[in-house]
């Protein structure tokens, strides 16, 4: 699936802005009719913290939004498209009343063709989005009913936000189309870079040309076959924090005519892992980074191109080169940063709550079963990995592929429930990029198993905070132990630390070595850094987390996830500082 974009054979309609929308309660809502008792809402935006109704913000189940939309005569004799890019979690699209697309997974596009449904006049568009979790879906969580009402209870530690999250846009093209690009590469020893993309066509043309461009927009090779090779010439590597890319231009004729163009861009690079090291171009590299979350005030989960730049610039301002998608997909746009700058990215599906006794409200009551023989998720966990890969696949970004974060991969039926998927995000990917499974804490080297699927050894630890809680000392001990073991057991895999982190109030600062201050955050991560120090196996350190985040009211959670670097609004703590100075060195 290729990202919408305006060009010479291709229009492009932006559908966002105000949308009208209703909560469905107890009586079922006709999508043949429009929407009665309606308000207006944002998208992309999440829905949840746009009024002051708490009813609106905690609601289980359906939210209805409407727009209505009145082609342009220009585009009546192409073929006409309506594109998702994200509608958390689960999307039945309805066109004049038919429905014509259904969508499950609340992070990756969709897009449906709406000739056969759209007319002339005035057409009505509406979006059953549901954000109910379940044992079935990814995220997981549980669905329950309590006085009267649906609630879902996260099996994860962030805001279950809810609504069209990423932008909706109308595209159209000819009958005969350009329906994905692939770009498969191999660097040589003497600079070259041979090129052998791959297209899905559909429809009738007479002529294709392929063409290569570098950054000024020159022409470095061309071919006109289908199967073409094509060649690069001292290349210019994409490069961490210095990236470089290149266009691949393919246009489609018939009698001479352009029926279809499209331009990818890429940047060729080489990712290799030997000797315990991670190696980009052939070069040791070293994550320096943070897990982060899609999170701002108001906006919640919605894509905002001014946050996403302002994240950007304040990660390259404290010296990161990395981040993870933590815990699903992230915006298509903000890939496409990454790939300008020069971010390397682990790629995460959203395979979070993979544990049935992990709960992040410590009200709710655990569940002792056996993970594997509870979730039905593994249908679902195909899904989502087949859509993230085809639609991220060209990124020059992409380094690492993450299947899963933190599941229950102690119980028994882990490898056999984590084998397929390994194999399917290989198989489908033509660079084979390194697959990972950050791994929680009670998976310890005894009982894990799943680590002997995966590449690198990604640990999320919280020594010194919820393990040996303001006892560095101890905590620092039982942290290096550990790590020991896990190099024993997989001499041969890179470790490498995926989360860790302390809560921190900005503002509350002690002389003591007090939890939640702001000066035992600094001590923290110095102790943490002793002993990565020290591993020469350890291949990058990324931080739990970029900024504060909302969660899920509980006990534990005083107004959201407190382990930022920054605050929610983006403010730097005191460690901001002091991580600025590290990162600079290293």
């Amino acid at each position: 699936m290729l990202y919408p974009v305006l060009n010479q054979t291709r229009n492009l309609i932006d559908l966002t802005g105000m949308w009208n929308v209703e909560l469905e309660k107890k009586e079922a809502i006709d999508p043949a009719l429009p929407l009665k008792n309606t308000l207006l809402v944002a998208v992309p935006g999440s829905i949840n913290d746009q009024f002051v109704d708490e009813e609106i913000r905690e609601h289980a189940g359906n939210f209805w939004y409407e727009t209505n939309f009145t082609l342009p005569q220009t585009i009546y004799d192409q073929r006409k498209v309506i594109r998702f890019s994200s509608v958390t979690h689960e999307a039945t699209v309805y066109l004049n009343g038919v429905k014509v697309a259904h969508h499950i997974g609340g992070f990756t596009p969709f897009e449906v063709e709406i000739d056969s449904f759209v007319t002339e006049g005035p057409n009505n568009l509406k979006v059953c989005v549901s954000n109910i979790l379940d044992e079935s879906t990814l995220p997981c969580g549980i669905h329950t009913e309590k006085n009267g009402k649906q609630k879902v209870i996260p099996r994860f530690d962030f805001y279950n936000y809810s609504g069209i999250h990423r932008p909706v846009k109308l595209y159209t093209t000819n009958q005969t189309y350009i329906k994905d690009i692939v770009i498969d590469y191999h660097c040589k020893d003497n600079g070259r870079t041979e090129v052998a993309p791959m297209f899905e066509i559909e429809g009738s043309y007479e002529e294709i040309e392929i063409k290569i461009l570098d950054e000024s927009g020159q022409v470095v090779d061309s071919q006109k076959a289908i199967d073409s090779h094509l060649v690069i010439e001292d290349t210019k590597l994409w490069q961490p924090l210095n990236a470089y890319l290149y266009t691949l231009e393919v246009s489609l004729f018939k009698n001479g005519q352009l029926l279809d163009t499209y331009k990818e861009a890429f940047g060729v690079r080489t990712i290799k892992i030997e000797n315990n090291k991670f190696l980009i171009n052939d070069k040791e590299f070293y994550f320096k980074g943070f897990g982060k979350h899609e999170d701002f005030p108001v906006i919640g989960k919605g894509l905002n191109s001014a946050v996403t730049n302002l994240d950007k610039n304040l990660m390259k301002w404290i010296g990161a080169n990395s981040f993870r998608t933590s815990h699903y997909p992230y915006s298509e746009e903000e890939m496409q940063l990454a790939d300008r700058e020069g971010f390397v990215v682990i790629n995460e599906v959203p395979g979070v709550g993979l544990f049935t006794n992990f709960h992040a409200d410590v009200n709710l009551n655990t569940n002792d079963k056996n993970t594997w023989e509870t979730l039905k998720t593994h249908q679902n966990h195909k899904n989502v990995i087949k859509e993230l890969v085809q639609r991220d696949k060209n990124h020059a970004c992409v380094a690492v592929w993450a299947v899963a974060n933190e599941p229950a991969s102690h119980q028994q039926g882990a490898y056999d429930y984590f084998k397929p998927l390994v194999d399917l995000t290989k198989q489908l990917d033509h660079q084979k990029r390194p697959v990972v499974i950050p791994n929680i804490v009670n998976a310890t080297p005894e009982l894990d198993q799943a680590a002997e699927l995966v590449d690198i050894l990604c640990l999320n630890r919280y020594y010194g905070w919820y393990i040996d809680h303001g006892d560095l000392e101890s905590a620092m001990i039982g942290l290096r132990n550990e790590i020991k073991k896990w190099h024993e057991k997989y001499p041969e895999k890179p470790i490498m630390f995926s989360e860790f982190g302390a809560d921190t109030v900005s503002g509350l600062h002690s002389l003591y070595r007090t939890p939640y201050s702001e000066e035992y955050q600094i001590d923290f991560y110095k102790a943490n850094f002793n002993v990565l120090d020290e591993l020469d196996y350890v291949i990058g350190e990324h931080l739990w987390n970029f900024a504060d985040f909302e969660t899920a009211p509980n006990i534990r959670r005083i107004d959201g996830n407190k382990k930022g670097i920054f605050t929610r609004d983006r403010r730097p703590k005191s460690i901001a500082f002091e991580i600025k100075k590290r990162w600079e060195m290293i």
